[in-house]
């Protein structure tokens, strides 16, 4: 019925902001601006009508869970940075058709989410930055899913991502995008040292850990990728703990992905941490979820992950 039509692992810097006003920042993230604004154009182009955002600044503590209520407004400062993103106006359409039949299906394949089509929960700035660039116009739906979750295992991310795309193919009647919204690695500079470290690495062994797994992924190295993926998540200090990267592959088929991804923005350190703009090409996956080759979830765990 429906279409998984692009799926890619995006930057959502608050430096992207920033680049917009007067200031030291000014322009400094054109680039991943760009990348924003092309796959939204591609989004237009495939016909796609709701985005949905793995969030990696959506914490949860119990349960996944999918913000679709029908509309989203308002004014939004970060907590964590309130210096980059201060007083940012938003405006979205949601799509709780979707947010329900996808939370359904994620708790018919034993991952328990919930999903929140009436509900006051404002959207985090892991989906407000894409959004503002790919979607300033309201043309795309929007749903937003937690993905920094501190008590989850990253085989449940992936099943849960895994049961999106079954949902999505074979219960909606639409086009879909999906976009794991978080950095490469992500160790932030040190508090006093922001200012130095706002275009470099925190440290090298982090940089060749970054280029090293954007190499894997334009070779299609998925088996050995899936593998790493906790412990790079790990020594990396990933971001969401990388359940939005597990989510993304999930949806793609997991160990059975076969495509290499296209680097839109290519990487760029910003305030210590890995980030990139990449599009994973959508191809047919297994229908059944024995036939992905998922781990249990104990083979994935990674300490809290």
């Amino acid at each position: 019925m429906g279409k998984l039509a692009l799926a890619a692992k995006i930057t959502h810097v608050p430096s992207m902001y920033l680049s917009e006003l007067d200031g030291p920042g000014k322009g400094q993230r054109q680039a991943a601006i760009d990348g924003h604004v092309e796959i939204g154009r591609r989004c237009r182009e495939l016909g796609v009508d709701t985005i949905v955002v793995f969030d990696t600044h959506w914490l949860v503590n119990a349960g996944y869970h999918i913000n679709c209520a029908p509309h989203f407004a308002g004014v939004y400062t970060s907590n964590e940075l309130p210096h980059f993103i201060s007083n940012m106006g938003y405006e979205y359409d949601g799509n709780p058709k979707l947010g329900e039949l996808l939370a359904a299906a994620a708790n018919r394949h034993g991952v328990a989410t919930m999903a929140h089509p009436a509900t006051t929960l404002p959207l985090e700035y892991g989906t407000l930055v894409p959004m503002r660039y790919m979607n300033g116009d309201r043309h795309f739906k929007v749903v937003s899913v937690s993905a920094l979750c501190t008590v989850h295992y990253l085989s449940d991310s992936a099943r849960l991502g895994w049961a999106f795309r079954r949902a999505i193919e074979d219960e909606y009647d639409g086009t879909v995008a999906v976009l794991a919204s978080g950095s490469l690695s992500h160790r932030f500079a040190q508090n006093g040292t922001a200012d130095e470290y706002r275009n470099k690495m925190f440290s090298p062994f982090l940089e060749h850990l970054d280029h090293e797994v954007i190499r894997m992924w334009q070779k299609a190295e998925w088996l050995d990728f899936c593998d790493m993926l906790p412990e790079y998540a790990a020594k990396g200090h990933g971001e969401g703990f990388m359940h939005d990267t597990a989510m993304l592959l999930g949806a793609l088929g997991w160990r059975n992905y076969d495509r290499g991804v296209e680097v839109v923005t290519p990487f760029f350190p910003s305030s210590g941490t890995g980030q990139i703009n990449a599009v994973f090409p959508v191809s047919p996956m297994p229908r059944q979820l024995d036939g992905v080759g998922m781990p249990s979830a104990p083979a994935l765990a990674g300490g809290r992950l």
